[in-house]
């Protein structure tokens, strides 16, 4: 188990950072990305792809409770469905996208949301333990914080998009939304696997149970 929110926590963390550079090696230039999920239409499609999927597997065989389950099985469905409904293409490759990739991008947005907000409500309501004291009530501090920032990124990026709100910033808000609630989903779940060793609860934590 633990393992498992490790690979899902560290392939999140890491994930933007990848991209990013990966593509600017490969291109031989510093490349800038509209998004992250723009990475499809450069020579790094199947790190992104194949890093989604993964995360996709890895939350489907999670097991926790039932409810976590469902959520987390629902979440995988949604990672995997991202990465295999492509965002639009940009207007460099394609100027007057056809109706199918306009569909496709349409269902990427949706599955990206619903993606995001499952996590989200991982980090606000099923990582937290309500009796933790200590170290404990830190690992919550850093579930709820990551939750919100999750929530926060999300609306701004959705507000942005609908006033075509654009910035004087090497890179798009669009992007630094994206990998910002990455960066917040792979912590949360580092933090909940205990491979932050720092953040570990300890036996003298409390009385809180102990993590499964």
């Amino acid at each position: 188990m633990q393992r498992l929110r490790f690979g899902v926590g560290i392939i999140g963390f890491l994930l933007p950072i990848v991209l990013l550079v990966g593509n600017s090696i490969t291109s031989a230039r510093f490349v800038l990305l509209a998004s992250m999920s723009a990475s499809y239409y450069t020579h790094m499609r199947n790190i992104f792809v194949g890093s989604l999927c993964a995360i996709g597997v890895f939350l489907i065989c999670y097991r926790h409770d039932r409810r976590e389950d469902r959520l987390s099985s629902l979440a995988g469905v949604f990672a995997i469905l991202v990465a295999l409904f492509p965002t639009l293409p940009p207007s460099s490759l394609a100027p007057h996208p056809s109706d199918v990739q306009t569909t496709f991008g349409i269902l990427h947005l949706c599955f990206a949301g619903g993606l995001f907000g499952v996590l989200a409500f991982f980090c606000l309501r099923l990582f937290g333990d309500s009796r933790g004291h200590g170290e404990r009530r830190l690992h919550n501090w850093v579930y709820l914080t990551c939750g919100w920032v999750i929530v926060g990124s999300i609306v701004v990026i959705a507000a942005a998009g609908a006033l075509h709100f654009a910035w004087d910033f090497p890179l798009t808000l669009t992007y630094v939304g994206e990998a910002v609630s990455v960066f917040a989903f792979g912590l949360a779940w580092l933090v909940k696997s205990e491979a932050l060793t720092g953040l570990a609860p300890t036996g003298a934590a409390g009385p809180g149970p102990a993590t499964a």
